[in-house]
């Protein structure tokens, strides 16, 4: 098949899974008023959905034994998704909210981007954690790759992360009506991730192969980068809604499930670190970046970002780049 028309599907099939993962949301969202969780455990319990993708690539790719394609894939959609997510938030912020009052147009005027502490104490510092147990797993000479005993911590430590997300802050739950066409809906959301999922497997399997790369760079560079672009719309659709936090902190959850669950099916079938040296750079920068981002919301009286905030999480990424194509290149 010609190497456009699989590009054509990999776009399909990124769309169709982040469609999938759409349709699960809703019903994610009555659980959550159901069950009484706060915005910030809402938006952790969410992130099961938005990260659902992502972990149905590397499930995939691990079945067909390509697993280098959905590490590299865990890997850049990581690296990338909070400078990219934040960008599109503070943006998308930069107009009046009707429910938001004379407070948001203090941050109008203040060229601020409002974020709760919580969201770094509930969400980023439990997923660098979880980064950190990665990287104690991964990068010891004599434990080096991903094997199933791995896998059974790291999914460990996902139940843990989930649990306390969702249970701090929990209060009363609320009435809510379910009805048949949120469920079938539901259940189509699913059989599009697993569909989309497959798709982008096989489409990124032919399109590396044309181009000539290896396995983890097409992870990290190709199927990465489409599978977070369907996140900056719904960024800029919830954020502009006037659910900044909803809208922008989601990322967070999304991520730390990536590294969690998505690495899971990788350990079972037990993946060699095949480049340690892309890797190790890739595991620094996916810790780094989250850290700059805790320190950059909370050392403000008021907890958030500024526009020069923003522009230093993308500079990390832009140094990320510069390093690793230096990397590719002595290779």
């Amino acid at each position: 098949m010609n190497v456009w028309i699989w590009g054509l599907v990999l776009l399909l099939a990124v769309s169709s899974a982040k469609w999938g993962s759409g349709k699960l949301a809703k019903p994610l969202k009555k659980l959550s008023k159901q069950w009484g969780f706060s915005k910030v455990a809402a938006a952790s319990l969410l992130a099961l959905v938005t990260a659902s993708p992502e972990v149905g690539i590397s499930t995939v790719s691990a079945i067909r034994s390509v697993s280098d394609i959905g590490l590299g894939n865990m890997l850049g959609s990581n690296i990338i998704a909070l400078p990219l997510i934040m960008t599109t938030a503070y943006i998308a912020s930069r107009k009046s909210f009707k429910t938001n009052g004379k407070e948001h147009q203090q941050h109008l005027e203040n060229k601020f981007f409002a974020l709760p502490k919580s969201s770094v104490y509930v969400l980023t510092v439990p997923y660098l954690l979880i980064v950190g147990l990665v990287a104690v797993l991964t990068i010891p000479e004599d434990w080096r790759g991903l094997q199933p005993v791995d896998g059974w911590i790291i999914l460990a430590a996902f139940f843990i992360y989930l649990g306390q997300a969702l249970w701090r802050g929990k209060g009363k739950g609320e009435e809510v009506d379910w009805n048949k066409k949120e469920i079938f809906l539901a259940l189509s959301g699913v059989l599009a991730v697993v569909f989309g999922a497959y798709f982008t497997v096989r489409a990124a399997e032919h399109i590396i192969d044309y181009i000539g790369i290896s396995l983890v760079i097409g992870g990290l560079f190709i199927t990465s980068t489409l599978s977070t672009v369907p996140e900056v719309f719904k960024t800029w659709k919830v954020v502009s809604s006037g659910q900044p936090t909803a809208g922008s902190t989601s990322v967070i959850g999304d991520k730390a499930i990536t590294m969690t669950l998505g690495f899971f099916p990788l350990a079972i079938v037990t993946t060699p670190i095949s480049n340690f040296q892309i890797y190790w750079v890739n595991i620094v920068f996916v810790a780094l970046i989250p850290a700059v981002f805790s320190l950059l919301v909370i050392y403000k009286k008021e907890t958030g970002l500024k526009l020069k905030d923003i522009l230093i999480l993308n500079s990390l990424y832009i140094l990320y780049l510069v390093i690793i194509l230096g990397v590719i290149g002595v290779y």
